[in-house]
């Protein structure tokens, strides 16, 4: 979950709106990558998760960071809350879950690099206190309550709120993990067609990452137990959002859309004030109750696109977010899929003529089949693995046209990145057949043995 944003001062016009996702246009020589993925972190010994506080805990593995690798801290409240570094950040969602917002970099290379590095740094703080973490989709024994809630205001706020629309908005929060990438776009054109692609495709990235088979210690029937978490949550502000595929969709469209999504909150002076369910449209009349006769900033305004939850969504740029989290072995693996498919016109064109003729209920019969069945899901006579197989060779293809080198040119170019995902293309299965076939076979029904083989 995203921390407090800068956008700017008083929205004066209605068009600053736009603007603002519009000032996210760049060349595509000053494209770059932003990979974000979370995990789950627990006592080595008791597999509980981690508190707040304590000598084992979210408290102790950040100050950890901060001391031994020079991390700056982000407090709230007297709260350690995250960390920064040179463009990176590391941060709380809502359940302890720790995650990496990474720098805008320019290759998968230097993205993985800085994935591994983290993950490195996490792991020397952790073994010193006996803490280990593990990549899933779904937290798989825990219960809400042995996941108490993070000490951030926006998280007090959700949690209210979630209680009140949906079923499973307090199962996200506290009990779920993603990986994604988040890509830049060069015009309102360029970003169009991205969006297109990146929310037809999400259900593709669904199932080759579905991850988390197991809740509150039971298999739970999906492959994607996040996946069906998100599609029970808040219909207000997720799905596949199908006005992005009507003609005329822009900046405006999304601006009208966003100002349609009921409010969280407003941030001022450190503090989280309470709006839910409130309207962005009489905040910029002046009108808000929370906070009568002020009119909002364009800080205001980023705040709240952050709070939108789409399979795809737009800010100064697009984030896809249709992805378990998973073992470490895969977190390179998403953001290579996304920038072959989107950061060489050839392969976007390419996705986009595979996914331009499906219709809204297609698109939305896809998501549901790919959580719960996965590689092995069919719609419409439209086989997911036969689709993600020509997904993946597209993006294949992208990295290629792209000739961005590794390893000072040993490596010609991000191929590589995608060869997680060629044993589940081969086999047919998403990474949670792998988990069902351990559970069943070789742990006997013990769910505890996945700590020990699936950890970091």
């Amino acid at each position: 979950m995203s921390i407090p944003q800068s956008g700017g001062g008083p929205i004066e016009r209605h068009e600053q709106l736009a603007e603002y996702l519009a000032d996210g246009c760049k060349p595509k020589e000053d494209w770059r990558i932003g990979t974000e993925h979370e995990k789950f972190g627990y006592c080595a010994d008791t597999h509980l998760p981690l508190p707040y506080e304590g000598e084992r805990s979210i408290r102790a593995v950040l100050e950890g960071l901060r001391d031994r690798f020079d991390w700056a801290p982000v407090e709230e409240g007297g709260s350690i809350i995250g960390l920064t570094k040179d463009g990176a950040n590391v941060s709380l969602e809502p359940g302890g879950q720790l995650e990496l917002s990474g720098a805008p970099l320019e290759t998968i290379h230097q993205t993985c690099d800085e994935v591994n590095t983290h993950l490195r740094e996490v792991q020397e703080v952790s073994d010193d206190i006996g803490v280990r973490w593990i990549g899933l989709g779904a937290a798989p024994e825990w219960t809400h309550e042995q996941m108490p809630l993070m000490p951030k205001g926006r998280y007090k706020l959700m949690d209210s709120y979630m209680g009140k629309v949906g079923t499973a908005g307090r199962i996200m929060m506290r009990r779920t993990c993603t990986v994604q990438v988040n890509l830049d776009f060069s015009t309102e054109a360029d970003m169009v067609q991205k969006m297109r692609v990146a929310v037809a495709l999400q259900p593709v990235a669904n199932a080759l990452f579905g991850n988390s088979p197991f809740f509150e210690g039971k298999v739970n029937g999906q492959k994607s137990w996040r996946g069906w978490v998100w599609q029970n949550l808040d219909d207000a502000r997720t799905g596949m959002v199908p006005f992005i595929f009507e003609d005329g969709f822009g900046f405006e469209s999304w601006v009208q859309y966003a100002l349609d999504v009921p409010m969280y909150f407003v941030y001022r002076d450190g503090k989280y004030i309470d709006a839910l369910g409130m309207s962005f449209r009489d905040f910029l009349k002046g009108e808000l109750p929370a906070l009568p006769g002020e009119t909002p900033t364009l800080s205001d305004w980023a705040d709240h696109l952050t709070t939108l939850f789409p399979e795809a969504r737009v800010k100064k740029f697009i984030e896809m977010r249709g992805a378990d989290g998973g073992p470490w072995r895969r977190l390179c693996a998403l953001p290579a899929f996304w920038v072959g498919l989107c950061y060489d016109q050839t392969a976007l064109d390419a996705a986009w003529d595979l996914a331009k003729g499906w219709d809204a209920e297609t698109r939305d019969a896809m998501r549901v089949a790919a959580a719960a069945e996965g590689l092995a899901a069919e719609v419409g006579g439209i086989k997911m693995l036969d689709l993600a197989k020509e997904v993946v060779e597209i993006s294949r293809e992208g990295l290629q046209n792209r000739a961005k080198p590794g390893l000072g040119g040993m490596v010609p170019d991000e191929r590589h990145f995608l060869h997680a995902l060629d044993e589940s293309l081969a086999e047919g299965q998403s990474p949670s057949d792998e988990l069902l076939q351990k559970y069943e076979r070789d742990w006997a029904g013990d769910l505890s043995k996945i700590y020990s083989e699936f950890s970091y």
